[in-house]
């Protein structure tokens, strides 16, 4: 059984007390909390095992050489790649998108070409294509959401054509919460031989996603979304891809050989690895890995939608408030944008934090297109991970009933 309640003992913030009361953390979909056995781990990694990695013969070099690759590997198995290979550490999932961009599409996208985006995604997800887009012109094209915050599939039918070459995708949007069919894009994608590319940023750190499964030639998501440190994140990609690809940046150890005036690149994936790469954050995302897949992504996707229900039927009941996305709890993820009706959503958020110590986050969410298609400034949001417990939506609540009445 998932106890959110063990597993919220694992992390040492929640011990904090502000102005004296407990911090009801409601922002992960911003970025999440570390439990303690990740800040152990990298803490142990820089007392003990700290040294460069593939540069050294000496042990420390070994040992962390071979902890820096083994999450490379642990990784591979939490999304089922086909091995190390297809894993390549990056920042986060803003530089995984890039990577795809500068040395993927700048190589391979010609004139007339088109990229089919939607209306919901991340700016990560929109401006490097802009910037793309002007530098080959290329068409963007944009699949649009329905009244219920759900994409259009049938706008993909439509705007696919032999022109399509990629198609790219939030597998969860970080505003509506919706859970997009990308099983069904991906095959609409490979229909018409385009490339699918996945923005796993939502999804990764809360659901079972398996690649072979949903047949993505890339998958971007960061570390510090699902209990890693900042500065480390991953891009999955097919090998015979990553293996037709140039490398992203160059430097050391993304080499085999380099002469005056040409280099041959390092073996897979170090050939995207240029430099000293985020080493202990790239170990302590092994742990981090380690810790859900213990915990089972399963039982994480089930709890959250359990918990996302009761505050999703409660906050619908409460007079004033609006809620947007999906209503039924099977298209959405532990994601509530919301806003109050006549009160500013900033507002909102800094009565939330002085008032009840509960953190959300308000403003556009790096989702401009979006905010202006539903004709928004901006709204408020809260959302759960594995350790919210049903006392913080009862709090969130109760905040959000206090300040309605209020106004």
């Amino acid at each position: 059984m998932f106890d959110p309640y063990r597993v919220r003992d694992d992390f040492p913030i929640f011990k904090r007390r502000i102005r004296g009361k407990p911090i009801i953390y409601l922002d992960s979909t911003a970025t999440s909390q570390k439990p303690i056995q990740v800040i152990e781990a990298l803490s142990k990694f820089y007392m003990e095992s700290y040294a460069n990695i593939h540069r050294g013969l000496y042990d420390l070099s070994q040992e962390a050489s071979e902890m820096y690759e083994e999450a490379h590997v642990k990784v591979a198995k939490f999304i089922n790649a086909d091995g190390m290979e297809e894993v390549v550490f990056v920042r986060n999932t803003t530089e995984a998108i890039n990577l795809v961009a500068y040395s993927w599409a700048l190589n391979s996208l010609k004139q007339g070409d088109e990229i089919l985006l939607t209306i919901m995604e991340h700016h990560s997800n929109i401006v490097p294509w802009q910037l793309i887009a002007k530098r080959k012109n290329v068409k963007l094209k944009y699949v649009d959401i329905d009244g219920d915050g759900r994409l259009k599939i049938q706008e993909f039918e439509e705007k696919i054509s032999s022109k399509t070459r990629l198609i790219t995708v939030t597998h969860v949007s970080n505003v509506l919460g919706t859970i997009n069919d990308i099983r069904r894009i991906g095959k609409l994608a490979h229909e018409v031989n385009a490339f699918f590319l996945v923005d796993g940023a939502q999804s990764v750190p809360h659901m079972p996603v398996n690649v072979k499964d949903i047949d993505c030639d890339f998958l971007a998501f960061s570390g510090h979304k699902m209990l890693a440190p900042t500065g480390i994140g991953v891009l999955y990609a097919k090998k015979d891809i990553l293996s037709e690809m140039d490398p992203f940046m160059g430097g050391g150890d993304m080499i085999s050989d380099v002469d005056l005036y040409e280099s041959k690149w390092a073996r897979l994936p170090w050939k995207f690895e240029a430099g000293t790469s985020s080493i202990a954050d790239g170990v302590a995302l092994g742990v981090a890995v380690d810790y859900l897949m213990k915990l089972g992504m399963e039982n994480i996707y089930q709890y959250e939608r359990e918990i996302t229900e009761y505050a999703l039927n409660n906050l619908l009941a409460i007079d004033g408030v609006e809620v947007y996305g999906p209503k039924d709890i099977e298209a959405r993820s532990g994601i509530l944008s919301f806003n109050v009706r006549n009160i500013n959503h900033h507002d909102v958020a800094n009565y939330l934090s002085e008032n009840y110590n509960i953190c959300i986050r308000s403003g556009h969410h790096c989702a401009l297109p979006l905010m202006k298609r539903l004709g928004l400034k901006g709204t408020a949001r809260a959302s759960f991970y594995i350790y919210n417990v049903r006392e913080d939506v009862d709090i969130l609540l109760e905040a959000i009933s206090s300040l309605v009445g209020s106004s």
